[in-house]
């Protein structure tokens, strides 16, 4: 009898540290960005960054569901569309199902098709894609569908804030497009070239030209032709090496307008520009450092540095990719069954950590929120980046930038 009651007692004792195993199996992320090559500091501080917001806003504070903590997996995709896919399907195998993927809408592109196929094929396994930071507007327009969140603005209402700034200043007449040579950065030039003709008819695009991405080291040829052309002011998406390089390049052959982008501070941009970067440099973004927020906002920033000396907290996005997922989970009950937790997504209202609210229309998985132009300086910066003592602060807002644009999406729904 005592060794029937010890053995039941053993496999009772076995069967609540199992379940309680599975209760407490942590919800598996899958960052497949760059963490090598030319992108690879862009790539390695948003990982960092995905790390530390899930520490401190979700696993430090419990978890999920009551205990479930979140784990974030890196996995490099060398900025390659072929090489994502494979990625992809590494972590579907491991049984993840939750995907977070940002630079590059070429790769955003490649993942939110495949993602698409995939769950149509195994409505059992099926994975959510958070893009945080790929914005090309086709990917909640035309290219549209249930599986694909977008946390960031997209590039046509980045561009509607970056253009309403352009069109009061009168001393711009002459603008010089340019970019990467992918759906991104054409994207970015369809955008300047439309909201330019209906905001400033007047104002002439002297160039608009693509290059290839990640592959020119010396920008020169092109700076050269954008001082000729008399261009008051530059656009360009460009990112990462890209940028830093493009960027520098102008500078150095004597443009002396506003180069207004959307990716031109942190991962060593910011130190590279230093002194030279001041009063030319303008980025169109969301989550302002300076002024920061609040104190609790003020509070994050610090221990992240303390933890990644050389970071930046330059994505403030990722917080809200964090947050939003964790309470999406919490109200639907679930982190297996992605449907649910994509229906608690939707159409939710979120108050950001930087201030503002977010959005996530529900119609198309675009978030809607408070979208800023910066301008890049040494004055007034309470958070720099690089530990250059230069940062980017606030000089306009747009609160719920293109709240009302219309959208193409006609999304399908499980």
């Amino acid at each position: 009898m005592r060794t029937i009651v010890k053995r039941g007692t053993v496999a009772a004792l076995s069967l609540a540290v199992m379940a309680s195993a599975a209760f407490a199996e942590n919800v598996k992320i899958a960052f497949i960005d760059p963490l090598s090559g030319p992108f690879a500091s862009t790539g390695i501080n948003g990982l960092h960054q995905y790390e530390f917001a899930a520490e401190a806003l979700v696993n430090a504070n419990g978890g999920v569901l009551g205990g479930q903590k979140f784990e974030i997996m890196g996995f490099d995709n060398k900025i390659s569309p072929k090489e994502s896919l494979i990625q992809l399907q590494v972590a579907i195998d491991q049984g993840i199902r939750y995907v977070a993927q940002g630079n590059s809408s070429g790769v955003a592109n490649a993942l939110t098709e495949a993602i698409d196929k995939h769950n149509r094929r195994n409505p059992d396994n099926r994975v959510l894609f958070l893009n945080y930071s790929a914005v090309d507007p086709a990917l909640t327009n035309d290219k549209c569908n249930f599986w694909h969140f977008r946390f960031d603005a997209n590039a046509d209402i980045k561009m509607d804030a970056l253009t309403d700034v352009m069109a009061v200043d009168d001393s711009i007449k002459k603008v010089y497009i340019i970019g990467q040579d992918y759906s991104f950065g054409k994207a970015v030039a369809s955008a300047a070239v439309s909201f330019l003709e209906a905001k400033r008819p007047d104002i002439e695009i002297v160039g608009n030209e693509l290059h290839p991405i990640g592959k020119v080291k010396d920008f020169t040829p092109y700076a050269r032709k954008i001082v000729a052309s008399g261009a008051d002011a530059v656009i360009t998406g460009n990112w990462g090496s890209d940028m830093l390089n493009l960027g520098r390049s102008i500078i150095e052959n004597g443009f002396e307008g506003p180069i207004y982008t959307y990716y031109a501070a942190a991962d060593g941009i910011t130190a590279a520009f230093g002194e030279t970067g001041k009063g030319s440099l303008r980025l169109v973004s969301e989550g302002p450092l300076n002024p920061i927020a609040s104190d609790r906002a003020a509070e994050y920033v610090k221990a992240f540095k303390a933890k990644y000396p050389d970071g930046n907290v330059s994505q403030a996005r990722i917080t809200n990719v964090i947050e939003m997922l964790a309470r999406a989970i919490n109200d639907a009950g679930t982190a297996t069954d992605v449907v649910a937790v994509a229906k608690a997504l939707e159409g939710m209202e979120h108050d950001s950590l930087w201030g503002g609210k977010i959005l996530m229309r529900p119609q198309d998985h675009q978030a809607i929120q408070d979208v800023h132009i910066f301008a890049h300086t040494n004055e007034a910066v309470q958070f720099d980046y690089d530990n250059s003592g230069y940062g980017m602060v606030v000089e306009s807002s747009v609160v719920m930038a293109s709240a009302d644009a219309p959208t193409t999406c006609n999304m399908t729904r499980p």
